[in-house]
């Protein structure tokens, strides 16, 4: 998992945001199937997705400080499934949609700071910021499955590709 999580640095750092947002769309997926075996790929993606990154995307808003969800581990899969089959950050015909109908992801500005903004359906998200936050929760699970034999061993069946020298 580790050398997936540097291949998503490398390329938050290159500003390669378009292999860095199929990176962390695809993270939750792998570590949800790990995390939970027996679910369905789009449920243990957002079981995944709502326990070690979804409090991001949560804010008491209001006067009466309501909990509006942003973004939620359904909607995230469907943007998964969009963006990784279709190109596309359109999720209206998506299952697993839950509240949004799309995406607008920009590029980090400098000193500029645009992310988690809500109209209407829409979600506005800088991704580099959201790719962070995919890294927050993955590292967050390594660490709660650390000692969980069966979960090292799943991790360790994950692809590695040969330098030959």
């Amino acid at each position: 998992m580790n050398k997936l999580i540097n291949s998503l640095e490398v390329s938050i750092k290159a500003e390669n945001w378009y292999s860095a947002l199929i990176i962390a769309l695809t993270l939750p997926d792998i570590a949800g199937k790990i995390e939970y075996p027996i679910a369905t790929s789009g449920q243990r993606y957002a079981n995944w997705f709502d326990k070690y990154v979804g409090h991001n995307y949560k804010a008491q808003i209001g006067s009466d400080k309501t909990e509006h969800t942003f973004l939620s581990g359904n909607d995230c899969y469907a943007l998964r499934c969009s963006y990784l089959h279709e190109g596309i950050t359109d999720i209206t015909t998506q299952r697993a949609r839950e509240i949004l109908d799309d995406f607008i992801f920009v590029a980090p500005s400098k000193g500029l700071v645009i992310h988690c903004n809500q109209m209407n359906n829409k979600l506005q998200l800088q991704v580099d910021i959201f790719c962070n936050h995919i890294i927050e929760g993955l590292t967050k699970w390594l660490a709660d499955i650390s000692g969980d034999k069966t979960k090292q061993d799943a991790l360790r069946k994950l692809i590695d590709i040969h330098q030959i020298k």
